[in-house]
């Protein structure tokens, strides 16, 4: 990859420096409290900013936090994370109030050497997502007028042509940061010469938020094991009745050919979690995949599927796992998404959690983390990657 590091920044010398760090701050927020509800974001940072802080820099460090509308919403903003990351950092860190105006740049102004501000949520700027060039490059100015080199270590972002992933590197010197580095590394891993068995585990909710990486992989790996709600498009394929389950009736006729294309590849649930209704308490219990009543919806795969992609992933040697198997939030249907995370820790291979909704289940399963190869930031990133697009990010850091 030719793209110039953190350590060809510090080598530079950064004391005194301003940098710019682009971060992945879109944690989770419980909607009553407004607390973190998981910190995973904040933490795959602190190896940039604790080196850059090491080595006397005024760090200056940006965010996106969920989907406001291009102006302020109080629900969305990163105060919560400013006192988070202070606490990890083991130092206060200054809060803009704004991003870009008169907070944005005396906070920057009265940064001392080796310490942190934050800008208040990017995505507070219409600039930041405008796909008017000319918009977006007005912020991007804004926003480079506040470093003298820029770190780019959002990978959950790089897939994004935003103004601070695509247009401020234009801008500065630019360099990847330490967790976009060893991302792009890792999932190089995957798409150059895997070793195999290379096994890989789809789920979530749609084939077609998926379609593109399943055509990617099907050429290359040796088993694609498919549960969650995106199961029953595929079981809808084979003929089977899948009641209220979550279908995708646009989609069948694609699972078929898929299959067809592959025969013996893709391994699909044998059995199935189903319940009355979409909720913790309702009633539920497991039946064949070909056994689905009219009325019950799936909501996790079955015992004896997780057994069987169990024995899958044990002989494999590389693993990619993107989705979770079932409704893992509702304790009665995480039973799934437990066991084949858990094969996945116990399997002698290289284990690539792909992000998102997965790398949420490992922790609020209270998996090891560490028991796994690499758990990557980015869920959509890491499947474009996979699919070989171009990510605006990387492109940017590239050039």
């Amino acid at each position: 990859m030719s793209i110039r590091n953190l350590d060809d920044l510090l080598a530079e010398g950064v004391s005194g420096r301003r940098v710019l760090v682009r971060a992945d701050l879109n944690v989770p927020l419980d909607k009553q409290t407004g607390e973190i509800t998981d910190d995973g974001r904040i933490r795959a940072v602190l190896p940039t900013l604790s080196a850059l802080v090491r080595a006397g820099a005024k760090v200056v460090v940006c965010s996106h936090l969920g989907r406001p509308k291009g102006a302020p919403d109080p629900q969305f903003s990163l105060r919560p994370v400013a006192g988070r990351l202070g606490e990890l950092l083991g130092a206060p860190v200054a809060f803009a109030e704004d991003t870009v105006g008169d907070s944005a740049r005396s906070t920057v102004e009265g940064l001392a050497d080796g310490q942190v501000a934050l800008l208040e949520n990017l995505r507070f700027n219409k600039g930041e997502t405008s796909k008017d060039d000319t918009e977006r490059g007005a912020f991007a100015d804004q926003l480079a007028a506040f470093g003298d080199a820029y770190v780019d270590d959002a990978f959950g972002a790089v897939h994004r042509k935003h103004a601070s992933v695509h247009d401020v590197p234009a801008r500065l010197p630019h360099f990847a940061g330490r967790l976009v580095l060893r991302e792009v590394e890792v999932l190089s891993r995957l798409t150059g010469s895997p070793e195999r068995p290379y096994v890989v585990v789809l789920g979530g909710s749609k084939v077609s938020d998926k379609l593109a990486v399943i055509e990617a992989l099907l050429p290359t790996v040796d088993r694609l094991l498919i549960g969650g709600g995106m199961c029953f498009t595929f079981l809808k394929a084979q003929g089977h009745e899948v009641g209220t389950s979550l279908l995708e009736k646009d989609m069948v006729e694609t699972c078929g050919n898929l299959m067809e294309r592959a025969p013996g590849k893709i391994m699909l649930p044998v059995d199935v979690v189903v319940a009355d209704a979409f909720a913790p308490d309702a009633a539920h219990d497991t039946v064949p995949a070909d056994g689905i009543p009219s009325h019950r919806l799936g909501l996790d795969i079955g015992p004896e599927t997780v057994a069987g992609f169990a024995a899958a992933l044990s002989q494999a040697k590389t693993i990619f796992w993107n989705g979770p198997m079932g409704v893992f939030e509702m304790a009665a249907f995480a039973n799934g998404t437990r066991g084949v995370a858990e094969a996945i820790t116990k399997a002698d291979a290289f284990s690539v959690v792909g992000g998102g909704d997965s790398a949420a289940a490992v922790r609020a399963l209270g998996l090891d983390e560490s028991s796994f190869g690499h758990i990557s930031t980015g869920g959509g990133a890491s499947l474009e990657y996979l699919e070989g697009k171009t990510l605006p990010g990387i492109a940017a850091l590239e050039n």
